[in-house]
């Protein structure tokens, strides 16, 4: 039969040995810094109908129009992997009654997300995503608490390149005379602008200020803070007074207005200059009317969310080490069947005391057998042929220096542990 590879889904990765480290590392302190807050975990469904994200994130988006994986399944349904983390949080939120829990609710998520992107570094179509939410509260406080975590997050990685730029997209009653504003001052400019922007300028006007190709008209274009009534304005103000005074640096980017519909108020990036032209490493703002615009009560609500496989590019590329856990501190090298039983035996004893213990479960020759548990950094092998099964010992190697043991195999876990605690 003709063999075929058969190769992973492009704008996917496989993640494995080295890499999985720096994973792992992200994770633990994305548990770490959440519990810190005191923020609930919550794992929402992969795939949810197609309709909640139309309805949360926007009709006109570039996420519902061209980046949605969607299909439908056997029963006939619309579903959808899911491309964001909030809008199924918002959804569990209304569906499993979290409201009754008193306000706020502080729940953090992480898992896979899915968009139908041109893959390119950082940016893949299967990626990863930390997020938080405080759903309640419409204190600027739940807003400072979201974007202080969001740095907690980043200091703990290491990661200092950082910095934070802020917005204010108002709320829909004031945000009305800023769409009329920018359709003027676009009206004649659109014939040169791209197909995209020409359809986004009756759609959704604001996403006009998101455009990569048209971006050198942005910086003409009408600034939404001239147009926030005295409520959205004292808001924006009272957050920038507790960054300030929590001194956290912040640049105001009045052309800051994120991707989703969602959003109001506060809108909010943190970007790395270390990433190149893919800077954006946290996202986030305030989502006062999601919860109520996909069927809950009305609850103001604010989160951000962190892309892990840029967290990882940045954490390599400054080259910050990473001590993952031993994956073999000792290998145990057996030669025959009865011998091989004990090898066994000796193996769950030291998992018992939290060693990490390979066992060479290939038919090979000694020379072989030493040289993998070479190649897999152990630091110490224990042998066991026939006279070691005859004298009921082990022979303990210590790979660095190749000095060998004869041990009672009564003794040979504690020798085991206190020789490895004297390796380190």
């Amino acid at each position: 039969m003709h063999k075929v590879m058969i190769s992973r889904i492009k704008g996917t990765q496989d993640i494995a040995f080295e890499d999985i480290d720096y994973w792992h590392f992200a994770e633990e302190i994305i548990r770490n810094i959440s519990h810190k807050y005191a923020f609930t975990e919550i794992r929402t469904p992969i795939f949810e109908a197609t309709e909640l994200f139309k309805r949360s994130v926007g009709e006109s988006t570039d996420v519902v129009q061209k980046e949605m994986y969607t299909f439908e399944d056997k029963g006939g349904r619309s579903i959808t992997l899911r491309p964001e983390g909030t809008a199924s949080v918002a959804r569990a939120f209304i569906e499993n009654s979290f409201i009754n829990l008193g306000s706020p609710v502080k729940l953090f998520y992480s898992g896979p997300m899915f968009r139908y992107e041109k893959p390119q570094a950082g940016r893949l179509r299967q990626f990863h995503q930390f997020g938080a939410e405080i759903l309640g509260s419409e204190s600027p406080l739940a807003d400072f608490e979201i974007i202080e975590m969001a740095y907690s997050f980043l200091k703990e990685l290491k990661i200092n390149n950082a910095k934070l730029f802020i917005n204010s997209i108002g709320c829909p009653a004031c945000r009305e005379d800023y769409k009329t504003a920018l359709k003027e001052y676009y009206s004649d400019k659109l014939a040169g602008m791209c197909p995209d922007c020409q359809r986004r300028y009756e759609t959704n006007v604001l996403r006009l200020l998101d455009c990569k190709i048209d971006k050198g008209l942005v910086q003409g274009a009408p600034g939404i803070l001239d147009y926030l009534d005295s409520d959205c304005r004292s808001h924006f103000e009272e957050l920038q007074w507790y960054l300030e005074r929590a001194g956290i640096d912040y640049e105001v980017d009045q052309f800051l207005v994120r991707g989703l519909d969602y959003y109001t108020r506060t809108a909010f990036e943190i970007r790395s200059s270390s990433l190149g032209s893919q800077d954006q490493l946290v996202g986030g703002g305030r989502y006062d009317g999601l919860v109520e615009y996909i069927g809950g009560k009305s609850c103001p609500a604010v989160g951000f969310a962190i892309g892990l496989e840029r967290i990882v590019m940045l954490l390599k590329s400054e080259n910050v080490r990473i001590n993952g856990p031993e994956t073999s501190e000792v290998a145990i090298l057996t030669f025959g069947r009865e011998e091989s039983v004990r090898g066994f035996d000796y193996a769950k004893r030291l998992r018992k005391m939290g060693v990490s213990t390979f066992v060479d479960v290939m038919e090979r020759n000694m020379r072989n057998k030493m040289k993998h548990a070479s190649r897999i950094g152990a630091k110490i092998s224990l042998l066991i042929g026939k006279e070691e099964i005859e004298r009921d010992i082990v022979t303990i190697k210590v790979m660095n220096d190749g000095s060998q043991f004869q041990v009672d195999s009564d003794y040979m876990a504690d020798y085991v542990v206190d020789k490895l605690r004297d390796i380190s």
